[in-house]
């Protein structure tokens, strides 16, 4: 399980600080916390399993409104915890 840790206004996981995030109505959580080229993300997954890899910001842009990105504000209370 990964380690979900608030510091200040900022959500860190497993101590990689995160820039940006979308949730979904299914209740999937996208964290990006690298981007590697424009609209590509290095990041934690939350879905069915929980997994770091890349996803596309291009894909989940198509998927609105069912997928949004999370404020930044809110951030620090996004994903499932345990």
């Amino acid at each position: 399980m990964a380690k979900f840790e608030a510091r200040g206004a900022d959500l860190y996981i497993n101590g990689r600080k995160v820039l940006r995030a979308w949730e979904s109505f299914t209740g999937w959580y996208w964290f990006g916390v690298e981007e590697v080229e424009p609209k590509l993300w290095f990041g934690f997954v939350q879905g069915i399993e929980e997994e770091w890899g890349y996803f596309d910001e291009k894909e989940l842009e198509s998927l609105a409104p069912k997928v949004w990105e999370i404020p930044k504000a809110n951030l620090i209370y996004s994903g499932r915890r345990s």
